[in-house]
């Protein structure tokens, strides 16, 4: 019966493993090249993206500035770095706010949600954040201004185990300093 038991957790133990390192063999490769571009004209499903803070900022309301800009996030499809046209006004808000304010700096921060391993989402977080560093680079943001980080999903905004609060947390976020 002893004997029977641990074969039994020793099983188990071997097919837990198998599955995790399953899960971690479909890596984003860091170097692949994020596409500035999203051509497909598929109809967004993400949050809502509709009110975009215009940038008319004066030397007084910088900060007041940054901060409604940190607000604003940008949402990704599921297993996709691909910035969706809804999002464009938000990128182009920061950008023409970093191009005006050259003293300014930012932090990108690409999420994911809670589905697939620690290492894959990790480098998911990241070309989802190079992916916002390149359309700000696009129209003209100084790549020193830019750093483009990944939290992978260790900092979900949404706490649930649904599609809803996967869609939250597949974003990156505008942090100034």
């Amino acid at each position: 019966m002893k004997l029977s038991i641990r074969t039994s957790i020793r099983t188990t133990m071997i097919v837990a493993t198998l599955v995790v390192l399953g899960a971690c063999s479909q890596g984003v490769k860091l170097d692949d090249k994020a596409p500035v571009v999203d051509n497909t004209g598929t109809p967004a499903t993400g949050p809502d993206a509709s009110a975009v803070t215009r940038v008319d900022a004066t030397q007084s309301s910088l900060d007041a500035m940054a901060t409604e800009l940190s607000k604003k996030s940008v949402y990704f499809d599921y297993d996709s770095y691909i910035v969706k046209d809804e999002f464009r006004p938000a990128v182009g808000a920061n950008g023409k706010y970093l191009n005006t304010n050259r003293g300014r700096k930012v932090i990108i921060q690409g999420n994911t949600d809670e589905r697939g391993g620690s290492e894959y989402n990790l480098a998911l977080g990241q070309k989802r954040a190079e992916a916002v560093r390149k359309q700000l680079a696009s129209i003209g943001v100084p790549e020193s201004q830019i750093e483009a980080v990944s939290l992978g999903k260790e900092k979900p905004r949404a706490t649930g185990h649904d599609e809803a609060a996967w869609a939250e947390n597949r974003r990156a976020d505008f942090l100034y300093q």
